[in-house]
């Protein structure tokens, strides 16, 4: 049985009932997952981005909830309040990018041990989106997939995308991995950065929100990412690129105004996936999913009836097809 794992209920907001447990990885990597309880209709696999955490979606859960729906999501590790890997915890570090993968699997197996109820479906952003990616060419067992602002490349200015990739390779050949990458901070964006200068949402209010879940506990802070996560990072991105899209449907999201990710690749990868759609949210930032109220339920809205008909159609695939389905 899972230890319970500290939780900020009150600033998550989500569902009644959320908590927080202890899972180990299968190397030992200590992890946080945190589940918002639901009804029958199915569970939500939240992945989550870099620097993000299990309460900054309790929002979104509490929507999937009333629809019926369970969330399960994680501390990925080296953020959030599972284990960090470096010496300076502000600094964002995977050793290898398959690692992500293992942080899924021990999620995985505790969703399975519970029963949490079925099917499955994913919704992953930012650094997530790339992890659930890679999850679902490996067979991730869920109905349909959802996607946010996901990182399937990194916006990179041409010239100097050269030069990210000699630095972060070369770091790691010489012993500078734990390095942060230049051009990044050691703290944490939405306590160092001002609402007007933000990257993430339009919606002041959802950047309080954000903001007073790392003031409150100040071990969920991260600042910027090690050479040693970029160039796994880019490595991952440019391999998955070169893969064809996995046969799962998929809704995808990304803002008109984004500017962390690299939205051509999000466009090429979703014009080559079968049954895929993907959809600009006007004037929307990085983070759609923190935007104002309006803009969320749309989204939260188009979630849950993509999730309900990959599940209808995965029901009726288990009954038989729909001749039996009708019989």
């Amino acid at each position: 049985m899972a230890e319970t794992a500290p939780f900020l209920a009150q600033e998550a907001e989500g569902p009644e009932g959320a908590r927080a447990l202890w899972v180990a990885a299968v190397d030992g990597t200590r992890l946080r997952i945190g589940h918002y309880p639901g009804g029958a209709a199915g569970t939500v696999l939240l992945l989550p981005g870099r620097t993000e955490y299990i309460e900054k979606y309790g929002r979104t859960a509490a929507d999937f909830a009333r629809a019926g729906y369970h969330t399960l999501t994680i501390d990925w590790r080296g953020q959030g309040l599972s284990d960090r890997l470096l010496t300076d915890v502000r600094t964002g570090h995977v050793h290898v990018f398959d690692d992500y993968q293992r942080d899924l699997d021990a999620a995985l197996s505790w969703a399975e041990a519970e029963g949490l109820p079925k099917p499955w479906h994913l919704l992953a952003h930012s650094m997530g989106g790339c992890i659930g990616l890679r999850a679902l060419m490996n067979g991730l067992p869920v109905a349909g997939a959802g996607f946010t602002g996901p990182m399937w490349g990194i916006r990179i200015s041409p010239f100097m995308r050269p030069a990210a990739w000699a630095l972060s390779w070369s770091s790691s050949r010489v012993g500078l991995g734990h390095t942060i990458a230049p051009g990044t901070s050691p703290d944490s964006y939405v306590v160092a950065e001002t609402f007007d200068d933000n990257l993430l949402t339009r919606d002041r209010e959802m950047y309080d929100y954000m903001r007073a879940q790392v003031i409150a506990e100040p071990g969920l802070q991260l600042g910027g990412p090690s050479l040693r996560w970029l160039n796994e990072a880019l490595v991952e991105c440019r391999t998955l690129a070169r893969m064809p899209a996995p046969d799962y449907p998929c809704l995808t999201f990304v803002g008109s105004n984004e500017r962390i990710v690299d939205v051509p690749r999000i466009a090429q990868r979703m014009a080559g996936w079968p049954g895929g759609r993907l959809v600009t949210v006007p004037g929307g930032e990085h983070e759609v999913l923190m935007e104002g109220p309006e803009v969320r339920g749309e989204i939260t809205e188009a979630l849950i009836a993509h999730y309900d008909a990959a599940g209808a159609s995965t029901r009726e695939e288990e009954n038989g097809g729909p001749q039996s389905a009708r019989a």
